[in-house]
């Protein structure tokens, strides 16, 4: 990542700090993190009457924040990270309402979210992944919120994390992230797949340069499914990503894979297949390979009876579809030549 100086990779702190203090209602950001008796007197008249004031309880829990993240900044051991924790989730379940992820944009939490997850050396990981899970809540299924952080530049940002980071668990977190951020928009889907990296991000999720966790690898299997099979994919976003759809067709489809992972597999290559953009990655010599597995696979799940064959019936299922796919698939036509249009003839001179 870009390398700059202390204070300015705290910058989104004090960006924060400045919308809570011109928003009203909040209370200054000086507070200690421990629950005062006012935030116990709040949440027993909570509990006794059921009214909750989500906005404002949304701006005193980043105030809260940013006073831990203050913490956190000048290396404190005295900030209750269980306490923190609680307090995010809480934070996540208000933005889920449409209207409270758009009020949290206005009041810079994009940025504060994006700044906190770069502090590797300062903050826990856990609570880098309480953020990355707000920011997969807040921007899942919301065009606004996507174009907002496609202009903070939240692609760039976090496929440098997850290039450098070393926990299977944030890596994981940072792959739903960027999903949730560009899936569904065109303009973002489009943005990640002109990024350099892209096709790289992808092949590590998927645990082409070394062993991943098994949810890595499902999230990453998601991510790419969405990406190749949207609405707005074309042969060549499918092509760009082929060297990874022939990857999981090699290693994710045999026994030595969770039954999940192969479920996962099988539809995501079903449905490459079936909407016919591209299917060159299924070509021979790969297509004779999974073709074999296939059957032996077919023959083994169909010998199967009771729970067993019940557990077994969604693979069942895609195998058997998968091989009449491979049986029928072609290679991609060539694409159209350009040609200048040639004048009416009336137009041509005489």
């Amino acid at each position: 990542m870009t390398s700059s100086g202390p204070d300015e990779q705290w910058a989104w702190l004090g960006l924060l700090k400045w919308s809570l203090s011109y928003s009203d209602g909040t209370k200054p950001s000086s507070e200690s993190i421990a629950m005062s008796g006012e935030d116990k007197k709040f949440l027993e008249e909570v509990m006794k009457n059921g009214i909750l004031d989500e906005n404002e309880r949304m701006k005193h829990i980043l105030e809260k924040m940013t006073t831990a993240m203050d913490g956190f900044k000048n290396g404190s051991t005295d900030i209750d990270v269980d306490e923190l924790e609680d307090l995010l989730l809480e934070l996540r379940d208000i933005v889920e309402k449409i209207d409270y992820a758009r009020a949290f944009c206005s009041l810079k939490g994009l940025t504060f979210l994006l700044g906190s997850v770069q502090q590797k050396k300062k903050v826990p990981n856990s609570i880098r992944n309480a953020f990355l899970g707000i920011l997969v809540t807040v921007c899942q299924n919301n065009p606004p919120v996507q174009m907002e952080l496609l202009d903070l530049g939240s692609i760039r940002i976090l496929s440098e994390i997850f290039f450098i980071e070393t926990d299977q668990g944030v890596k994981a977190k940072i792959v739903q992230a960027i999903s949730a951020n560009i899936r569904n928009h065109a303009t973002a889907e489009s943005v990640y797949c002109e990024t350099e990296q892209a096709d790289e991000l992808v092949a590590q999720g998927l645990g082409v340069g070394g062993e991943v966790s098994e949810q890595l690898k499902k999230r990453t299997l998601f991510f790419l499914r969405a990406l190749i099979t949207s609405d707005d994919s074309d042969r060549n976003r499918v092509r760009k990503f082929e060297a990874s759809t022939g990857y999981i067709a090699d290693n994710f489809l045999n026994e030595t894979n969770t039954s999940e992972i192969r479920e996962m597999s099988l539809q995501f290559l079903n449905r490459v297949l079936e909407q016919k953009i591209s299917v060159d990655a299924m070509l021979e010599p790969r297509r004779s390979d999974v073709v074999a597995l296939g059957i032996e696979r077919v023959s083994a799940l169909r010998a199967l009876d009771g729970d067993e064959r019940d557990f077994a019936s969604v693979e069942l299922e895609q195998w058997e579809t998968l091989l009449l796919q491979l049986s029928r698939i072609t290679p991609d036509a060539p694409a159209p030549l350009i040609t200048a249009a040639r004048p009416p003839a009336s137009t041509l001179p005489q």
